[in-house]
């Protein structure tokens, strides 16, 4: 997340050192950092992300600077990349998902050693130019220059992965962190452990072997929202409707995911929590009131095709609206606060008992629009990493399915909006 960073001390220097990570990007166009070293702002080096997305190895050290930077830009924001950055005495490779793609030297023709100074991991070790996005995986490597395959396979068909048995010889100054969480305790046995410098460090249940739906910045031109917490917290813009879907998309199968209302600067914004149908999705903004399903919070009704008639009751901040999609039988059911409007039951199937829609056969996105013109609202979803922005579900409901952590019980049968649900 934006402004979290780790830091430690460094007790060497080395001319050669591989660093290895996985990592999601949640904002693009801006210049930031995965991991940085150095003692003052002329004295730096890092690994990162230029403003116009290609990836980077960049040093401020005297005698003059040194860039060396991939052609290719990197700006999926649902995709976690494999990111390596090898230096055998002091010539560099970049690796991105295994391969080495075309790269060259902007400014000098080396890297710069390692050397004692601070490390920090998530910024620019003297300033800012923080990463935004999630990592995982983290190693560092003193004394020895490693290809991408110590870290990396590819699996039967062809997929780069995670290398869970990786054999290296960590150095001094190495270290292995963000292993199966949040935890910044060193795995490499060297106790090289990391501090929080700033910021809150956050769990999330999202992989690279299972990737989990986020809010979409990239979906619509001219998309006017902010957002942050990894793309799961959205601001709707003032003076402008404002709407946002899902990253991922399906056509069969149930899912349910969870949104909670941060702010809401009048209680008469039409704010509508659903689904829209990708078959429908225009070139500019589009509204779940006119193409998509939806809940509306100030009312309480259903809404679809501009109809808005009678369903369940109003929603307002605090409040946690659950929706469940069951695209096998084309219904869609909301709750709030764990009780299902109209007296839904998400599992029956068929039936439909309660059910908001009948919905049309397509393939739908998670969806939410602000209709407000000089109004805004603020919202967290949970589509199965545990939270609510920073904040982590206060008693996770049952999952039968075992995928994803959501505050209330996920109905029988429903599974989270993930690679791995989409793939049950």
């Amino acid at each position: 997340m934006a402004s979290t960073y780790l830091t430690r001390s460094l007790s060497s220097t080395s001319t050669s050192w591989t660093f290895s990570a996985w990592v999601k990007r949640s904002g693009i166009s801006a210049t930031n950092y995965l991991i940085s070293w150095g003692n003052s702002g002329t004295d730096a080096t890092g690994i990162g992300f230029n403003a116009d997305d290609t990836f980077q190895y960049y040093s401020e050290s005297s005698p003059d600077n040194k860039n060396r930077k991939t052609s290719a830009k990197y700006r999926d924001t649902n995709a976690w990349y494999h990111l390596v950055v090898k230096s055998d005495a002091n010539a560099l490779t970049l690796y991105v998902n295994g391969e080495e793609p075309t790269q060259s030297w902007v400014s000098g023709s080396s890297a710069n050693p390692l050397d004692t100074s601070t490390m920090a991991i998530g910024k620019w070790v003297t300033s800012a130019y923080y990463h935004n996005g999630s990592m995982s995986h983290i190693h560092f490597i003193d004394g020895t220059a490693y290809d991408a395959t110590a870290f990396g396979e590819y699996d039967a068909n062809g997929v780069w992965k995670i290398k869970t048995d990786v054999s290296v010889t960590y150095g001094s100054n190495g270290y292995f962190i963000l292993k199966d969480g949040n935890s910044v305790t060193d795995q490499s046995g060297n106790s090289n452990n990391f501090t929080v410098g700033g910021g809150t460090l956050t769990n999330t249940e999202d992989s690279p072997s299972n990737v989990f739906a986020t809010l979409n910045p990239l979906a619509l031109p001219g998309q006017t929202s902010s957002f942050s917490n990894g793309n799961t917290k959205a601001q709707t813009a003032t003076a402008v409707a404002s709407n946002q879907v899902s990253t991922l998309a399906a056509s069969s199968g149930k899912y349910y995911w969870e949104i909670k209302c941060d702010a809401i600067s009048s209680d008469e914004d039409p704010f509508i929590f659903g689904i829209m149908e990708v078959q429908s999705y225009p070139t500019s903004r589009f509204s779940v009131l006119s193409t998509g399903y939806g809940y509306k919070g100030f009312t309480g009704q259903k809404v679809n095709t501009n109809v808005s008639s009678s369903y369940g009751d109003a929603y307002a901040v605090g409040d946690i609206i659950s929706v469940a999609v069951d695209l096998d039988n084309n219904k869609i059911y909301f709750a709030k606060n764990g009780t299902w409007q109209n007296s839904g039951d998400p599992t029956s199937g068929a039936t439909g008992t309660g059910a908001a829609f009948t919905i049309s056969d397509g393939t739908y996105f998670a969806a939410q629009c602000c209709e407000g013109n000089t109004r805004n609202v603020t919202y967290s979803t949970n589509f199965g990493n545990g939270y609510f922005g920073t904040t982590a579900v206060s008693s996770a409901g049952t999952n039968a399915s075992g995928n994803g952590i959501f505050e209330y019980d996920v109905p029988t049968g429903y599974t989270a909006l993930s690679t791995k649900g989409l793939n049950l």
